[in-house]
């Protein structure tokens, strides 16, 4: 069976095919509703799907936004979609996901991909030194917002990012009023700007207190494996601590496993904090204290801003920051 087409749309409304583009690209002000309300049921009846491709040649759009994200199995980032993609829909933009497994060769391919595809712009959230994943957008003129993490070199660029060195200098400033002078830190990848920035916050924080100790910081890499493995590594190497402060709570979650499994109990034998506030913070026990960021409010705002630059809008803020909170819960005595 062939495929339905706009002239069949027209012949059976018995309009002209000028007609059935102009209301299927709502251009259609000059055009009565009751023949509106015909082509519609008549695109219904043969289940008409526009080609997309013909018109964002012809509109130069594509009502079409790119997602990059490093790693989707990481439940912030993966919240993060999840907000993007209902802003989108409440603009009536559709989403194209792509995961870069913080791989950047894969970055880069899915990049060249969007870019193919006539995506109308991109929420980047890096995935390592994601300088020629950019480059390939911005000289391709296609509009990107930069999310969570800055990129070098666009670090002036549309964004909207947290206020990470805050954040744990506020965690570190409550485990100090909480009596902990040994707090161990677990850093992200150093090669991921955030993963610096906590560092600093740690750094600072301690050094105000005269509590640093540079044997305290240990690397890890944002999943549960690396919790895991930085949490193995400190107890092979430090043998008294009051906490560990993780650079994000999936780490934080895969340490408490280890923890556990090596006989310590939280929070009597060690306070433990996050930073994120991913929904499985609430669900483990006893529940993560942890600095948290306003993850939903972060990916709707992100898409927002991105669907404002396409549309060339006034911008007010090019760059927007969010304040994290210190949330406290059961893992911190």
């Amino acid at each position: 069976m062939r495929k339905a087409t706009m002239q069949d749309i027209a012949n059976k409304a018995g309009v002209s095919k000028t007609t059935v583009s102009m209301v299927l690209n709502k251009k259609d002000s000059n055009i009565s509703s009751a023949t509106k309300d015909k082509i519609f049921k008549i695109t219904q009846e043969l289940n008409y799907i526009p080609n997309s491709i013909a018109r964002s040649l012809s509109t130069r759009k594509s009502g079409t936004i790119g997602i990059m994200v490093p790693d989707i199995t990481n439940p912030f980032f993966s919240e993060i979609a999840r907000a993007i993609e209902d802003a989108a829909n409440f603009f009536e933009y559709n989403v194209i996901f792509c995961n870069s497994d913080n791989e950047i060769e894969k970055e880069e391919k899915y990049i060249q991909l969007l870019v193919s595809k006539l995506v109308d712009g991109v929420i980047f959230i890096a995935g390592g030194k994601s300088t020629k994943s950019i480059d390939i957008l911005n000289n391709n003129g296609v509009p990107f917002v930069l999310v969570d993490r800055y990129v070098e070199g666009y670090e002036n660029s549309y964004g909207v990012y947290t206020l990470n060195k805050e954040g744990i200098i506020d965690g570190i400033d409550y485990l100090y009023k909480e009596n902990k002078r040994k707090i161990v830190f677990v850093s992200g990848s150093s090669e991921i700007e955030i993963s610096n920035l906590r560092l600093d916050g740690y750094k600072e924080a301690m050094k105000s207190y005269k509590i640093y100790d540079e044997s305290l910081i240990f690397e890890g890499d944002f999943t549960i494996d690396g919790g895991k493995k930085a949490t193995e590594e400190i107890l092979e190497n430090i043998k008294d601590f009051d906490a560990i402060f993780y650079s994000n709570d999936v780490m934080a979650l895969g340490g408490m496993k280890v923890l556990k499994r090596q006989g310590y109990t939280i929070p009597e034998d060690v306070s433990i904090i996050g930073f994120d506030n991913i929904q499985l913070s609430q669900i483990v026990e006893p529940e993560l204290t942890t600095i948290g960021q306003p993850i939903y409010d972060i990916g709707k705002e992100s898409c927002k801003l991105l669907i404002d630059v396409i549309n060339e809008n006034d911008i007010h803020e090019k760059v927007i920051k969010f304040k994290p909170k210190l949330i406290k819960r059961g893992t911190v005595k």
